[in-house]
């Protein structure tokens, strides 16, 4: 062999030499960083630890630690939130579909609980209990007349399946007690389904729970067998929900292949969902209802339906909240809703609203800026804009725009109306003539005969004479044929709702006075 020249060896050597430099170099720099970020995330617990050993007082390390969980979540965004063991059990209930309790609802206009509807095959309508029963009382706690908040009504009633709770309920002129054994109750989140006419249907959707699929499902085929060609779809005041529910009912109007959202973040792939096309309701023209408290779940439906030119959205400006959140538990109950994603509609927009210093009062600058009375006042961002399936242009910048604007309606508001409303006195003549009409009302299951009822009352003067007798309000004659167009079909539906109909005579009463569907049924 050939002796190597000493300078090559030197040359290798300087290579070999900075090349071991180099990747050792490269090491220290991974290990400094992964040392820096790995003290960031232990500097919490070394100072939780240092504030166990040597702080003054005696703590409560639960408490102390929760407040840092939520401080340090704060710092990401709104949605990234703790929820301590009763808030998650509630959040979580509500969207269930069932929770234990005594199977009732109920409102309470005048500071006492009126029962509106006593759930079929629950244990209230097993222990007797009837529609427009006064709760006086629940265990050993007095409800009635002393301002107990409502939501602590709720959780004196609630409670495990098979435990009992006596109830105190006044019914005309006696006090009825009843013990009533709790059990599962299922939670509705179609609030109303009906005929508006011949071929109009209305299905008004509260949440997307763990039923939602299955109850749209029931009552669009319902519909859909009484002869409709047209759905009104509202989704107003919908926070949304299950996002499995809401491409499931996205899925019963879209044709095969049809996108119904898409999802991607820093750690997660982009992941599409299209439409199988075997929906019931492909074929049914379609106007989606929304507002300013639609969010979520609704967003999703609505923008798949907008950009894939499936039906008309009709409303203002959704809420944008369109993150995916990944639900992560601890062993004490609690847990924590993560953001790791977020949801694009077909077209590529994000769902998602920009965050800012005043992300939480956004719905108040809505009013203070016009865009809840006046569509030229929503805020477009016209460098986002998108392309439908059908090529109409639509924007992003967070929330969905409707396609057809409705403003929020304040020019039939006289003071004679608001000063009714103030003493929730239109709620309280509905529960006297409820009272005062039931063995009639409450056997009414038909929206003929119930508008025939309403029409004996003759509740415009029944009315005035209950506002001026209880509550001091008096109007003129002038005054009230300003306020009557307005509020009149308002009495008749909270009335209305005391009939074997319920909330379907509610919505289907008041429907003259929604501007909103209105427009959807092309009567304004």
């Amino acid at each position: 062999m050939k002796r190597i020249s000493p300078i090559l060896i030197a040359v290798l050597g300087i290579i070999v030499g900075a090349l071991t430099v180099m990747t050792y170099n490269t090491y220290l720099q991974k290990k400094r960083l992964y040392h820096t970020q790995y003290s960031e995330w232990r500097k919490l617990n070394l100072i939780l630890d240092q504030i166990d050993r040597n702080y003054v007082d005696t703590i409560d390390n639960g408490k102390v630690t929760d407040a840092a969980i939520v401080a340090a979540l704060a710092e990401l965004d709104p949605h990234s939130v703790y929820m301590p063991p009763v808030e998650l059990e509630a959040a979580e209930t509500d969207l269930a579909a069932n929770f234990d309790g005594i199977g009732i609802q109920f409102n309470v206009p005048n500071d006492t609980a009126i029962v509106l509807e006593v759930i079929p095959g629950g244990p209230s309508e097993k222990a007797g209990l009837l529609q427009g029963d006064r709760i006086l009382r629940v265990g050993d706690k007095d409800i009635a007349g002393v301002k107990f908040p409502q939501d602590s009504m709720v959780r004196r009633m609630k409670g495990p399946a098979g435990s009992k709770v006596n109830i105190l309920v006044g019914r005309g002129g006696e006090k009825i007690p009843f013990e009533i054994t709790r059990g599962k109750i299922p939670l509705h989140c179609v609030d109303a389904a009906f005929m508006v006419d011949d071929s109009i249907g209305y299905i008004k959707l509260s949440k997307f729970s763990k039923t939602t699929f299955k109850e749209v499902n029931e009552a669009a085929s319902k519909l859909l067998s009484n002869g409709m060609k047209k759905l009104v779809f509202d989704l107003r005041d919908n926070s949304g929900g299950y996002f499995d529910q809401a491409l499931l009912l996205s899925n019963m109007f879209l044709q095969k292949g049809d996108e119904i959202v898409y999802m991607q973040g820093l750690h997660r792939k982009k992941e599409e969902y299209k439409a199988d096309g075997r929906g019931i309701l492909k074929d049914v023209v379609l106007d989606v209802l929304i507002n300013e408290s639609s969010a979520s779940s609704s967003e999703i439906f609505a923008g798949a339906i907008q950009d894939n030119d499936r039906g008309r959205i009709i409303g203002r400006r959704s809420f944008g909240k369109g993150l995916v959140q990944e639900p992560i538990y601890f062993n004490d109950g609690s847990g924590v809703r993560l953001t790791v994603a977020r949801f694009y509609t077909p077209s590529g927009r994000c769902i998602q609203k920009p965050y800012s210093d005043d992300y939480r009062y956004d719905i108040y600058k809505r009013y203070t800026d016009g865009e809840m009375y006046d569509a030229d006042s929503i805020k477009v961002d016209s460098t986002l804009t998108y392309k439908t399936v059908a090529g109409r242009t639509v924007y992003g910048g967070g929330g969905i725009i409707p396609d057809v604007f409705v403003p929020v309606d304040t020019t039939r508001a006289s003071q004679f109306y608001i000063n009714c409303n103030r003493k929730a006195t239109p709620m309280r003549f509905a529960s006297a003539m409820f009272d005062r009409y039931r063995a009639s009302l409450s056997e009414i299951s038909d929206f003929d005969e119930l508008e025939r009822f309403l029409d004996r009352l003759d509740i415009p003067s029944k009315f005035r004479e209950y506002a001026s007798a209880k509550d001091g309000i008096t109007c003129s004659d002038k005054e009230w044929k300003e306020t009557e167009e307005y509020l009149l079909p308002q009495l008749r539906a909270l009335t209305g709702r005391y009939s074997k109909l319920g909330d379907n005579a509610f919505y289907k009463l008041y429907l003259g006075v929604d501007t909103t569907v209105m427009k959807a049924i092309g009567t304004e």
